[in-house]
């Protein structure tokens, strides 16, 4: 799916240079994370803390390179795909070590495939079309589908709840052990603390320049560090003292102050992506879909847009899923259920609804600043059409762990950045927190995951939108930049959704 070249040069991962004379090997940097992961098992979570660490000590066969497009990691190129769709034969790289030092076969590819289908959620979300996954040799494998499934290779190719490759006999549930082929494997973690990476020097890179997430991956620091910093304000101070080499996640607001610093320079990536709220489509209050139109009906995402991102140079009011310069883009199902702000009309809905009182449970973090200000303002406008609101504030491990339990919550506050592959949308898989399930999402989402044909596909996605507007198994807020920092001192970062530091450096 083609983006208009502006959007390119603001967001694409850029491709790094070589090793320059300031690129030197050696070094460690330490980088502040929104708080501690709630897993290192990418599989198990789909988490953007999750898979910024992960990524970094565990593979795919596949992953993106700068224009988002899907290229070869642990593949030797992509998959050959019969002439009916429904077979993919995927050649192998030859020579790749795991970290406990033992080669990379089929046999691993295939047993950690079939651990992908039965624990990650994008997984069992492919799992219902894979037929059999068999090693064709010690360096190919073969996915048999029973019927076309087009979003197949961007699911192999994701890095959140993602389809590492990991050795046969280490495929416990819960992972026990976290031996990848990445480029740094986990020296140490201690809890609240650190999770600190060292340079793996059985790392086999792949041949000729980076390119995003794909191309050759460089080893040039020794460690990584990655450092939980819950409070967002603190976040902010250390990155203008240049207490840590990247920052992610800032509040919008600290941009000119970030600017200002001597020691860091603001991040910027624009657009970054969008805040959902995700209803609990199973069981409580917001399973009855009387309940959630009356939610959509109350909230004013402008509102809760301004009371997080302040400027207007920090986000966008737009309520389709792809903004304009996206392939994806459509209008379909917006009108009419976007940016409503009625709380009288929603208490009408809520009164015919029978609703008596009951709380509204919405679980937020302060971590994410800007999910708890959406949260309060959501919290006035839901009072005012009658609701009785729950505010439930908890760390960002403590929400993601929660929300896999149907009888916790009613809404949480998420965001996603805008994936390459609409398929790639947690909401649609019926295993992720909220378990949209029906036979509407069903029709919409086959139809649209088994078209090969591009232009038909920007066609069927559109029914997609259209349906989540019907049935509203999340509504999203509008479209927000994301702001993070980095030290005037590292080299080789570049703006990504997902920051990696294979390619970073220290300048002496």
């Amino acid at each position: 799916m083609k983006l208009k070249l502006a959007f390119l040069l603001a967001t694409a991962l850029v491709a790094v240079p070589s090793l320059s004379l300031a690129q030197q090997k050696g070094g460690v940097i330490n980088v502040a994370t929104i708080g501690e992961p709630p897993t290192l098992d990418p599989m198990a979570s789909t988490a953007d803390l999750v898979g910024i660490v992960t990524q970094h000590i565990f593979e795919t066969l596949y992953t993106f390179d700068k224009g988002w497009k899907v290229t070869p990691l642990l593949a030797e190129s992509l998959p050959e795909i019969s002439a009916d769709g429904k077979t993919y034969t995927i050649k192998l790289r030859t020579g790749i070590k795991f970290h406990d030092g033992s080669d990379m076969t089929s046999e691993d590819v295939i047993a950690s495939l079939g651990r992908w289908t039965k624990t990650a959620s994008r997984g069992k979300q492919a799992a219902g079309f894979i037929e059999t996954l068999a090693a064709t040799g010690p360096d190919a494998v073969t996915i048999k589908l029973k019927q076309p499934y087009a979003p197949l290779v961007s699911l192999l190719a994701f890095n959140n709840s993602a389809a590492i490759i990991i050795p046969a006999e280490k495929q416990a549930e819960p992972m026990t052990e976290f031996v990848g082929t990445g480029p740094y494997m986990l020296k140490e973690r201690k809890a609240d603390q650190y999770i600190q990476l060292a340079r793996f020097d059985g790392y086999k890179p792949r041949s000729g320049a980076s390119d995003g997430y794909g191309g050759a991956r460089h080893q040039y620091l020794d460690e990584i560090r990655f450092v939980p910093v819950p409070d967002p304000n603190t976040r902010v101070e250390a990155a203008v003292s240049g207490q840590y080499d990247y920052v992610d996640s800032i509040p919008v607001e600290s941009f000119d102050k970030i600017k200002s610093s001597s020691a860091s320079a603001p991040v910027l990536l624009k657009p970054f992506g969008y805040p959902v709220f995700v209803f609990n489509t199973k069981e409580g209050l917001a399973s009855k879909l009387e309940l959630r139109k009356a939610v959509t009906q109350a909230l004013s995402m402008e509102d809760m847009l301004a009371a997080a991102f302040g400027s207007k140079d920090f986000y966008a009011l737009d309520g389709a899923f792809y903004p304009a310069n996206y392939g994806w883009h459509s209008e379909t199902g917006v009108e009419g259920n976007y940016n409503v702000a009625n709380p009288e009309a929603a208490a009408e809905v809520l009164k015919a609804a029978g609703y008596n009182g009951e709380p509204l449970r919405i679980l937020t973090s302060r971590q994410y600043e800007f999910h708890y200000k959406m949260a309060q303002v959501a919290a006035e406008y839901l009072k005012l059409a009658g609701f009785k609101v729950d505010m439930q504030v908890v760390d960002w491990a403590t929400l993601t762990q929660r929300r896999t339990d149907p009888k916790l919550w009613d809404i949480y506050i998420t965001h996603s950045p805008f994936l390459p592959e609409p398929a790639l949308i947690g909401a649609l898989s019926t295993s992720s927190p909220g378990w949209w399930d029906t036979p509407a999402r069903k029709a919409a989402v086959d139809a649209f995951t088994s078209e090969a044909d591009e232009a038909k596909r920007v066609k069927l996605w559109a029914n997609v939108q259209k349906t989540i507007y019907d049935e509203l198994p999340l509504i999203k807020i509008g479209d927000f930049n994301a702001v993070a920092a980095k030290s005037k001192k590292l080299e080789g970062v570049e703006p990504a959704p997902w920051p990696y530091f294979w390619n970073a450096s220290i300048t002496k």
